[in-house]
């Protein structure tokens, strides 16, 4: 029973899925047919209209040469009553044998075009089921509308040879008809009067009838047609395949195993594809999940050796605060985020003797693992060096030639090296191709340090590096940074820029190393608003207190 039930919902699946198909392509056909009449009724109506226009022009023209024009307003006044009447009898008959329903010569005001008074009006209801009545000679009205006011004008003005207005739909009564005029002239050639015919345009409907109807049964019986064909041959051909592989796909992420191989299961070249891909899929993703577990394994051994890497890095350099409780007479704060697990970045501060603090800050080339390699390599080289005496410039000089000897990889780091004397102020400083430092003197604002930069740690062995100094006056602050900071950039790639961090210093210059940092590391989140870190942030700032009393070592 269950495999019945099982069989007979995948024959419903097969049908609903022909069923989908051939329905699809009947309202396709059916849309296709009613596209392809509107198309053909509007080249059919446009075509039907330009015929109408010229035949009925040539009518009209007829009419005009029926009309002597000399005489125009000299009828209305009621002269040359036999002129007028043989005229009018013409104009009749002519109506009559053309089958229009209205034949009207006006003479229209030409200050505006906005009034005319009627000359001739002859009327045919019979050819248009119309209720039309004969305008008396002399009989004044307004012209219609804008429409008709600029076709008089141009008639008389002689801008165009005739004019003429559809009236496609039913309106205050009056039939779906075609108006054209024709100027009426006098014997030297002036256009006094305009002759109008009125003429229905029933045919259009007769016509466009027998059109639409065909169309409609052409689209009935091509869309029968390919019915039967689709059920017989899309089917077995389309459907069918594409339900197998359809099942197989379903059997696989039910069971997770490899079945038997669909083949070539169709004529269609897709329709196999397809069926080979099922295949090559089970192959492979059955071999991927053997594989899982050792992978999933390998990763969280490298996440692990990666935390094990971040914590190694935190732990070379000074990262308990306050570094010297034991000293008043400077207050220093540093923090370092990588923008990976480990970075290039590093800093480092450390008093060299009772009276001299080193402080150190670098940004090593690239990211990652390698970067942090030669952070912490430079780092202990310039610490050793440092300790063991000599001005900034000969530190530099130092372990750059040990760097560059070593320096396979290539790569290379910038370094701002300081050494302060506490008692007095003095600041020596090596600069190799860091950025600029930011220097507040005593009460006053954060202002970049413009000094020479030598070049880069590790991109040339022969590179001397000269120092420089300055003096820290009592309640002065030096800020270090890397490149991080002036280059961290929001979600549209802009920069926070050197001059957006100096605003973010001096909105409170008078701050702790600490709330420097804390303040200047919220400006770049907020500015980032949720964009990725891209370099790595480390920052550094001291204040110089300049007292000298209960110095202890640290």
């Amino acid at each position: 029973m269950g495999k019945d039930k099982t069989a007979k919902k995948k024959n419903l699946l097969r049908s609903g899925l022909s069923v989908n198909i051939i329905g699809a392509i009947v309202i396709l056909l059916v849309l296709f047919g009613v596209i392809s009449s509107a198309i053909g009724l509007v080249s059919f109506t446009n075509a039907f209209k330009r015929e109408y226009s010229t035949t009925t022009y040539h009518m009209a023209d007829t009419a005009a040469t029926l009309v002597k024009g000399d005489h125009l307003s000299e009828y209305v006044d009621g002269a040359y009553a036999y002129e007028y009447q043989q005229t009018r009898a013409y104009l009749d008959a002519y109506c009559k044998k053309i089958r229009v329903s209205l034949i009207y010569v006006i003479q229209v005001d030409r200050s505006d075009y906005g009034r005319f008074v009627s000359v001739f009006n002859l009327v045919d209801n019979t050819v248009d089921d119309t209720e039309y009545t004969a305008w008396e000679p002399g009989y004044k009205r307004d012209t219609t509308n804008d429409e008709y006011r600029q076709k008089y004008k141009a008639i008389y003005e002689q801008s165009s040879e005739y004019e003429t207005v559809y009236r496609i739909k039913t309106t205050d009564g009056q039939h779906p008809h075609i108006t054209t005029m024709v100027p009426v002239k006098d014997s030297s050639d002036e256009v006094c009067a305009i002759l109008c015919i009125q003429r229905p345009v029933r045919e259009l409907y007769d016509a466009r009838r027998p059109y639409l109807i065909n169309i409609a049964i052409s689209t009935v019986l091509l869309a029968v047609a390919v019915s039967v064909f689709a059920g017989f041959f899309i089917r077995k051909q389309f459907v069918l395949p594409v339900q197998q592989v359809s099942d197989e796909a379903t059997r696989f992420a039910r069971e997770n195993t490899q079945g038997e191989p669909l083949g070539n299961i169709s004529r269609f070249e897709v329709i196999s594809n397809l069926a080979h891909s099922i295949d090559t899929l089970e192959r492979d993703m059955c071999s991927y999940v053997d594989n899982l577990t050792a992978v999933t394994a390998e990763k969280e051994r490298i996440g692990a050796e990666l935390s094990l890497a971040s914590t190694i890095q935190d732990n070379s350099v000074p990262n308990v605060f306050p570094a010297f409780p034991g000293r008043d007479d400077f207050d220093i704060y540093a923090s370092m985020t990588p923008a990976r697990e480990v970075g290039g970045d590093f800093y480092n501060f450390f008093l060299i003797d009772d009276d001299h603090l080193a402080i150190v800050i670098g940004d090593v080339s690239g990211k990652g693992i390698p970067a942090a390699l030669f952070m912490m390599v430079t780092n202990i080289l310039i610490t050793d060096r440092t300790k063991m005496g000599g001005t900034p410039e000969q530190i530099l000089d130092y372990v750059n030639e040990n760097i560059c000897a070593h320096n396979k990889a290539d790569m290379f780091v910038t370094v701002w090296l300081g050494i302060l004397q506490l008692s007095t102020g003095k600041l020596t400083a090596a600069n190799a191709g860091h950025e600029y430092p930011v220097l507040r003197t005593g009460g006053g604002a954060y202002e970049l340090v413009r000094d020479k930069h030598g070049f880069v740690v590790g991109g040339m062995e022969t590179t001397r590096y000269k120092g420089y100094e300055m003096t820290l006056q009592p309640g002065s602050s030096l800020f270090l940074y890397t490149d991080g900071v002036p280059e961290a950039s929001d979600k549209e790639n802009r920069l926070f820029g050197v001059g957006r961090m100096l605003e973010v210093l001096n909105a409170d210059p008078g701050a702790s190393p600490e709330k420097v940092l804390s303040g200047m590391s919220a400006a770049i989140e907020e500015y980032a608003g949720g964009a990725e870190q891209f370099d790595d942030i480390t920052m550094l700032c001291i204040e110089y207190k300049g007292s000298s009393e209960g110095k202890e070592n640290a």
